[in-house]
């Protein structure tokens, strides 16, 4: 691309990005501070891909949830995981009526645009398999009959890092399919004075809808348009390759470290949600500070670290981290 095309490719994001405004102001109704969960929730909505949230209880990850849901206008619902939900709870099973002695289709809430798992990691695998299949292939199947489900299509699963008792372990290819990983932190003192403000005093505030779905799918087009340079492409698969190999960037020491790197999808996701953060910072083209910005959620659940690690109380950020002040920046 010329640099005439990526001028115009500038303008046009420029111009196509405003409603995002509309959009933000709406959030901000509601939820306060939360700066990188919001932006990681539109990367993830504009790139089309599926969040995860870790975060003790009580920091507004459903909230955010169904706030944007609401300002777009999309259909929300809430699945709350257990470890006796079946698959049917989620995708929907079918229903027979005797007095016509046929069976009908009851969809599950599976079936909206914006569906939170909240506590995923208390499901078993079967109910797991089931999610799974939703998430790659914007589908499910209910009595051998395939349903193509709305778009958008965003699944954002919450799991609680301190309550382990009653849970299982995602599967990595699951853990896999999640374009983003956000750790999500308590608010500060002001924030949360803020917070306690707005819901003890005053009546509660209601949010309007400011955008529609076919302003997202509009927008996704648009966001796989935007410039990525080679070089830039390039940066993404040294940082993703170092995961594999982190001696090959002097990083001898790491290896130990490192059970499995991050898989080619890592790489993928990189590139389409430096996209999607350039289209909501209102550019056409995609910057080094992109990719670093965004490298440790899309990192961390896919470093999967050994049991030196562990001992040594390294985590997968800490690897990131790392990686990304020793590989060359374009």
């Amino acid at each position: 691309m010329n640099l005439a095309a990526v001028r115009e490719m500038n303008e046009e994001v420029e111009r196509e990005a405003v409603f995002l405004q509309g959009l933000m102001v709406e959030i901000r109704k509601v939820i306060v501070g939360q700066d990188v969960l919001v932006d990681r929730a539109l990367v993830a909505l504009m790139a089309n891909g599926h969040i995860l949230l870790e975060g003790v209880p009580g920091l507004a990850k459903t909230l955010l949830v169904k706030t944007v849901s609401e300002a777009i206008d999309a259909e929300f619902s809430r699945v709350q995981f257990t470890p006796d939900l079946l698959p049917a709870d989620l995708i929907g099973t079918q229903v027979y009526n005797p007095g016509t002695s046929e069976f009908s289709v009851h969809k599950g809430p599976l079936f909206a645009n914006l569906v939170l798992a909240d506590e995923i990691n208390r499901a078993p695998a079967k109910v797991q398999s089931a999610l799974l299949e939703a998430m790659q292939e914007r589908q499910v199947t209910i009595g051998g009959t395939m349903f193509r489900l709305d778009e958008p299509f965003l699944v954002l699963a919450t799991q609680n890092p301190i309550e382990q008792e009653g849970t299982y372990p995602l599967p990595e290819a699951q853990v896999d399919r999640f374009m983003l990983k956000v750790l999500v932190d308590y608010p500060t003192r002001e924030e949360e004075r803020s917070i306690v403000d707005r819901v003890t005093g005053g009546d509660p505030v209601s949010v309007c809808a400011a955008v529609s779905p076919g302003d997202i799918l509009r927008a996704r087009e648009i966001v796989r348009r935007i410039y990525v340079d080679d070089k830039i492409k390039e940066y993404a698969l040294d940082l993703v390759a170092a995961t594999r190999d982190p001696s090959g960037i002097g990083l001898d020491d790491m290896e130990q470290l490192i059970s499995y790197g991050a898989s080619p999808r890592a790489s993928i996701f990189l590139i389409e949600a430096a996209r999607a953060h350039a289209f909501i910072k209102g550019r056409g083209y995609v910057t080094p500070e992109d990719i670093k910005q965004l490298a440790p959620d899309i990192l961390r659940h896919r470093v999967i670290t050994t049991y030196e690690a562990e001992a040594e109380d390294i985590t997968s950020d800490d690897i990131a981290r790392r990686i990304l002040d020793h590989v060359e920046v374009p």
